[in-house]
């Protein structure tokens, strides 16, 4: 039984994957007889049916007395749809295994309670971990009201972004920019520093792939940002936000309000940059589930630094840029020592194109021992 628990649920939560339910969480649902699939079926957007209400609907009469796996612990409570608890009664499933309980303090939860009152078998924790792992960002944005932080990095092995005449177009390879907007388009947000705008006059959009281009977020505490830039003309297209600090300009605020742009303005640090900890908190109010910061250095180092970023995703490309290639991918003092530098935890390594791609969750030592 335990093998086919483990089996079942890795497909839930792979089927999860293809949803786009922000600012909800991902969720995967199967309907199953032994290991036969009956049914299965993900949240696909906000307000649309649950997962295990799509699973339940395709199976029909045939979900009677049988499992239904769930990624997530059915909720018990009206939100924006009715409670899958009772629809789960009504189809008389007789055993529901659960990957992770809801951590969301919010809402009232009670979904495994009601379900073994009414008599119904529950196993909770079946491949948790990667239950967990599957809504991570939401569990931030849910339990800490956080945007959850990932950062983009594309380098030279000698960890340039940028030759000695700030030539950038293109270091790494077209599968890799084509890897990049599969990850905007996983994310609700993508955000960039001031700096990469005036230099490059991004787009931030997704093109050559499936999937929708996220909110494009300046980090700009002095509202240098121009008015003609392609963000700017195309903020009534593509949501756009710039956030900046008290102090900036009011004048030049109502000129981007005017074109579109939704401007932002959260505490100075003693730098003058704008604080990110409450950035990640209006990003989060605005139900910005999850952000990709495609950097500039400046904006990578001082994330780095404060130990912002949930996850990084690196892509290495095969070339060499030189001692005065400009500037680094991170613009930061660093650690003192080896052992206290910010790393990937159990780091994914693959090839993409005729790159080097690594990607994982973050850890900060210093933070830990200082913590600890």
């Amino acid at each position: 039984m335990a093998d086919i628990d483990a089996k079942l649920m890795a497909r839930a939560i792979q089927i999860a994957r293809d949803g786009d339910p922000s600012p909800n969480p991902r969720v995967g649902s199967v309907v199953a007889d032994g290991e036969t699939i009956i049914a299965e079926g993900f949240h696909q957007s906000a307000g649309m049916d649950h997962a295990e209400i799509v699973a339940l609907k395709e199976a029909g009469a045939a979900a009677r007395g049988k499992t239904l796996y769930v990624t997530l612990e059915p909720c018990n409570h009206l939100g924006r749809t009715p409670p899958c608890v009772d629809e789960i009664l009504g189809a008389g499933i007789a055993r529901v295994v659960i990957g992770v309980k809801d951590p969301n303090p919010h809402v009232p939860g009670g979904g495994v309670e009601r379900l073994t009152s009414a008599g119904v078998e529950v196993s909770v924790g079946v491949l948790e971990k990667e239950a967990k792992a599957l809504i991570e960002p939401w569990t931030k944005y849910i339990t800490e009201e956080l945007s959850y932080l990932a950062l983009k990095l594309a380098v030279s092995l000698d960890g340039r972004i940028a030759t000695r005449t700030g030539a950038s177009k293109w270091i790494t390879c077209s599968e890799s920019r084509a890897r990049v907007q599969t990850l905007r388009a996983h994310h609700d947000a993508v955000m960039i520093g001031i700096n990469t705008v005036i230099a490059d006059d991004p787009r931030l959009t997704v093109r050559d792939v499936p999937g929708r281009s996220p909110v494009r977020v300046v980090m700009d505490s002095k509202l240098r940002i121009p008015t003609g830039c392609q963000l700017v003309q195309t903020a009534r297209e593509t949501p756009t936000c710039v956030v900046t600090t008290a102090e900036a300009s009011r004048g030049a605020e109502e000129a981007l309000t005017e074109l579109g742009v939704n401007v932002i303005r959260v505490a100075g640090t003693a730098e003058g940059r704008c604080d990110m900890r409450a950035t990640l908190r209006e990003l989060a109010v605005r139900e910005v589930v999850s952000v990709l910061c495609e950097g500039g250095a400046e904006l990578a180092g001082s994330l780095l630094a404060g130990g912002y970023p949930d996850e990084l995703h690196v892509f290495v490309a095969p070339v060499l840029l030189g001692p005065r290639g400009r500037p680094g991918a991170v613009d930061w003092a660093g650690p003192e020592s080896p052992s206290d530098a910010p790393r990937i935890e159990s780091p994914r390594w693959e090839l993409c194109g005729s790159d080097a791609y690594v990607s994982g969750r973050m850890v900060y030592p210093k933070r830990t021992k200082t913590v600890g």
